[in-house]
């Protein structure tokens, strides 16, 4: 069951510090994982910030979405130590594997492409996560593993 916005403002304080919990919460609870222009209204007058402050907020952290993003979103360190380690091929195949570029959405909804800064899994690199997935170590057989899993699970779950 979808939670409303207003259920989740109601288990905040009104007060600026509980803007990105709040934030992270109505994008999680919307279908297509974003932050529309609605939602961002309401939390700007519940927390009596001004829209300017909150869309300042949600342009400067990547995590953030204004725009409908699909069921899968992948998102590729781009470190410089992931990139030094192969990012890059990474990035080709992922384009490659889902016909789009970054910052897009296949046609299909079910992928979108994002870069991160850093996921802080410097450890087994090149990283990605999807969703709330980390995924370490890639390569590009990997990732092809990775991609074809993800639609054929997405295909049985339509079923």
């Amino acid at each position: 069951m979808k939670i409303m916005t207003e259920e989740i403002l109601l288990k905040y304080k009104p007060q600026k510090n509980n803007l990105l919990q709040i934030l992270h919460e109505i994008q999680t609870e919307q279908p297509h994982q974003y932050l529309p222009e609605t939602e961002l209204r309401k939390v700007s007058k519940y927390l009596n910030i001004s829209m300017s402050s909150v869309y300042g907020v949600v342009s400067y952290y990547t995590m953030f979405s204004i725009k409908p993003r699909g069921k899968f979103i992948v998102r590729l360190c781009q470190s410089p130590v992931c990139d030094m380690l192969g990012s890059q091929l990474i990035a080709n195949k992922l384009k490659e594997l889902l016909q789009i570029d970054f910052n897009e959405t296949t046609s299909d909804g079910l992928f979108t492409l994002e870069f991160s800064e850093c996921l802080g899994l410097c450890a087994n690199k090149p990283s990605m996560m999807i969703n709330k997935q980390a995924y370490t170590g890639l390569n590009v057989d990997v990732i092809e593993l990775i991609i074809n899993d993800l639609r054929n699970e997405s295909k049985n779950s339509d079923n």
